[in-house]
């Protein structure tokens, strides 16, 4: 074999000389929605150290890096943005959550509490989740929120109830497409339409969940109109 070939004839390389290198440390745990496995997996919170290495041998340091989120299952490293993104049962937690709130604030609002509204109702949050709900159940909780907070049933919402929409919806909206925000606001609508047409204080209301949802005034009206028309 000819003096500085390689087996194959081609001209060996040097090996590398100078890199970088970056050392890693845990610095906490827990579980989040990995974007590469595409579920819920543990993950490891890292901080790094870059140092020059010559020879493979660390020389130099090069400053601090990161922190990263490093998956479990994958390896994969990823921002720590990515622990904004609710886990799949967290997920699941605050839409059922959230279509309960909705149902409650719209009976609320109805007056009468039907028992077609509470039907309407009670399925809808069995559907969300809540398996054992019952049209019973609701209509105990609608009365318990009225005695405790003073609200008048048929009347406007008032901020405290708009206050108890936006903390449960503004977390979820970002989190949610067009047609699951769209699905949320038209869950509502129907129950304010079981009994009959929109009353004042249940437009408020929807009103109130498709600001929380991010549609403007001019798209909350198409849907609650549509809501309205038979399919």
């Amino acid at each position: 074999m000819l003096p500085g070939r390689g087996r194959n004839g081609h001209a060996a390389r040097p090996g590398r000389l100078l890199g970088t290198r970056t050392a890693w440390t845990p610095a906490g745990d827990g579980e989040f929605f990995c974007p590469g496995c595409g579920g819920d997996r543990n993950f490891q919170r890292l901080t790094g150290r870059r140092r020059f290495i010559l020879l493979g041998v660390p020389v130099l340091p090069r400053g601090e890096t990161g922190p990263v989120v490093e998956c479990a299952a994958c390896r994969r490293h990823f921002g720590t943005d990515v622990l904004d993104h609710p886990t799949t049962t967290r997920f699941s937690a605050m839409l059922r959550d959230a279509v309960h709130t909705v149902a409650l604030a719209v009976l609320s609002a109805g007056g009468s509490c039907s028992r077609t509204s509470l039907e309407t109702a009670a399925a809808i949050v069995r559907a969300a989740g809540f398996d054992d709900c019952t049209e019973e159940q609701l209509g105990a909780l609608v009365e318990a929120l009225a005695l405790d907070t003073g609200r008048v049933y048929g009347r406007p919402c008032g901020a405290g109830l708009a206050i108890e929409l936006h903390e449960a919806l503004d977390p979820l909206a970002p989190h949610l497409a067009p047609a699951g925000r769209e699905s949320i606001l038209l869950q509502g609508a129907r129950i304010a339409l079981a009994d009959g047409p929109y009353t004042p204080a249940e437009r408020e209301v929807l009103a109130t969940v498709g600001a929380a949802l991010t549609f403007c005034a001019d798209d909350v009206t198409r849907l609650l109109v549509s809501a309205r028309t038979p399919s």
